[in-house]
């Protein structure tokens, strides 16, 4: 299968924000609402709906759910064992680095539902759903945490209010408890499914920034490299240690080699941190997916 290939429509859509964000009145104002709508409203809908219209073997997942967490600890201890690491640690500003190290394993959302649908369809948007929901609260404290003495929020209120996290345990007990979704409200959830994707893929192009990628190189590059070649290289290991089948490996492997979150450099700076740095890096990872995920999907699969 030609990877490169298939994932050229969800990158031309992002190729497409960056570009109507950047030539056109629809600027960057525009665009910050629009991720709201998609992270408060649409993507929840597209979760919930990807959760419980798809029967849930939890013991048939319970390995791409072992492997995922054992991903994303590992991610985490890599981002944030940079300072103390010999040659490169002691070039690295704490404080920058802080605000920076969610890069290494935060991953968009967006990209992720959107390639699980191309890559392995109803199945595949259930797998990465599942992942999200065992996911984000672990990455969400990973991110909050070190900066979360400097801020007004603690991590446990980040964690309750996150519209994901929410969207995600709601589908699963919906699943577990044998709720149904009425067969007259599939077209309408359909639509708002493919309406999220879309958007939110155009939303992460139209939040690139480049200018602030000089201001610390050496973390930077460490922080993508975490994210865009060890990573990938960890989950092609846990799926072969944990017998992933064809399904689960590609899902752990695509979710390994996804761009970092958009939301970083909201967080950052939210939490009063160097936001313009995050964001430098959040538009470098984007660009880098493009080549990490067939990386993941065409040579390590």
């Amino acid at each position: 299968m030609n990877y490169a290939q298939l994932l050229f429509p969800d990158f031309s859509l992002i190729l497409c924000g960056y570009l109507v964000c950047r030539y056109t009145a629809l600027n960057r104002t525009v665009w910050e609402q629009v991720e709201s709508l998609v992270y408060f409203f649409l993507f929840p809908v597209l979760l919930f709906h990807s959760i419980v219209r798809s029967p849930l073997d939890l013991n048939a997942a319970s390995h791409l759910i072992m492997a995922g967490l054992a991903l994303g600890v590992g991610s985490i201890g890599l981002s944030y064992a940079l300072p103390w690491l010999p040659l490169i640690g002691r070039h690295m500003d704490t404080r920058l680095h802080a605000a920076s190290a969610q890069v290494g394993f935060r991953f968009n959302s967006f990209v992720a539902l959107a390639l699980a649908d191309r890559i392995a369809g109803p199945q595949g948007l259930l797998l990465i759903a599942v992942l999200i929901g065992v996911c984000v609260p672990l990455f969400n404290i990973g991110a909050i945490w070190p900066m979360a003495r400097h801020g007004q929020r603690g991590f446990v209120r980040e964690l309750s209010r996150n519209p994901l996290v929410i969207a995600t345990a709601s589908g699963l007990l919906a699943n577990i408890v044998g709720l149904h979704i009425p067969n007259w409200t599939e077209p309408t959830l359909q639509r708002i499914g493919a309406a999220s994707l879309a958007l939110g893929l155009m939303a992460a192009g139209a939040g690139m920034q480049f200018a602030t990628l000089a201001q610390a190189k050496t973390l930077g590059l460490a922080l993508l490299a975490i994210r865009h070649l060890l990573t990938p290289l960890m989950a092609w290991g846990l799926a072969n240690w944990f017998a992933l089948d064809a399904t689960q490996t590609s899902v752990l492997l695509a979710f390994s080699a996804l761009p970092t979150a958009s939301s970083c450099y909201v967080l950052a700076t939210r939490m009063g941190y160097n936001g313009a740095f995050v964001a430098g890096l959040v538009t470098l990872s984007t660009l880098l997916g493009m080549f990490s995920l067939p990386f993941a999907l065409g040579v390590l699969r």
